[in-house]
């Protein structure tokens, strides 16, 4: 018996990085598996299989988060394919760095639009499901940057400290029906997109967190098991910092 045996999760941007990893924890935990993914076709197919793998039910579907009306019909297809959508994971999103100055309209817009509301159709789409169960379990993805801010990224880290107010807010609002809401900030943590930087300047990061190194998108996912699981029935509205001690 897994932590996660008998509930259905949907995790938002699974094909790569820390959304696989977490796709793949959860199945390895019990859990029968939704996710998402947009751009990476082949990935996001080949994940399906591989979920299937570990004796769960598992089904990826092509779908953009920050479309409202997407959202919506996303999370239909999930309760109408799997009974059920106890835990959700707001994982998709994306960056456009730039000095202020420089920072175009439309790549504030879009970091808002992914990054931040992604999680409002989403949550909002999910919880008449989650409020009928009287149970359910939402966690959004926000960022070390959330918290601290960071020069060059007054967009993503705008998007990401909204996705600390809004989990706030909706833990308030859905607490009384059993479901609980927090959001876990990752640090710097090496994926596929760290692999193709400079070894120098990551290796400068790595040196910067008191822990001397990056964390694996593995051990993002352990959080989501937590969070996703009976072990943290009375923790909601948190944030979870998960970063080698780099932001205290």
């Amino acid at each position: 018996m897994g932590l996660l045996s008998g509930k259905t999760a949907l995790v938002t941007g699974a094909s790569k990085g820390i959304g696989r990893a977490i796709a793949i924890k959860y199945a390895q935990e019990g859990a029968n598996v939704a996710f998402t993914y947009l751009s990476s076709v082949e990935k996001g197919q080949a994940l399906e299989s591989e979920l299937a793998a570990f004796g769960v039910k598992a089904k990826g579907y092509r779908s953009d988060a920050s479309d409202f009306k997407a959202a919506e019909e996303l999370i239909n297809a999930v309760v109408a394919d799997f009974g059920t959508l106890d835990i959700l994971i707001n994982n998709a999103g994306i960056t456009r760095d730039n000095l202020l100055m420089r920072m175009t309209e439309e790549s504030w817009d879009e970091i808002m639009n992914v990054n931040l509301k992604s999680c409002f159709n989403t949550v909002k789409a999910a919880t008449r499901t989650m409020m009928k169960a009287k149970s359910g379990s939402i966690i959004n993805m926000t960022s070390v940057v959330g918290a601290k801010g960071n020069a060059g990224q007054a967009n993503y880290a705008a998007s990401k400290a909204g996705i600390i107010g809004f989990t706030k807010s909706v833990a308030l609002e859905l607490g009384s029906r059993n479901i609980r809401c927090n959001a876990i900030a990752p640090g710097f943590i090496e994926t596929e997109m760290t692999d193709v930087l400079d070894e120098k300047t990551v290796q400068g990061w790595r040196e910067a967190i008191p822990m001397k190194r990056g964390g694996k998108p593995e051990e993002i996912a352990d959080a989501c098991v937590f969070l996703g699981s009976d072990m943290s029935t009375y923790i909601s509205g948190q944030v979870l910092h998960v970063n080698g001690a780099m932001y205290t």
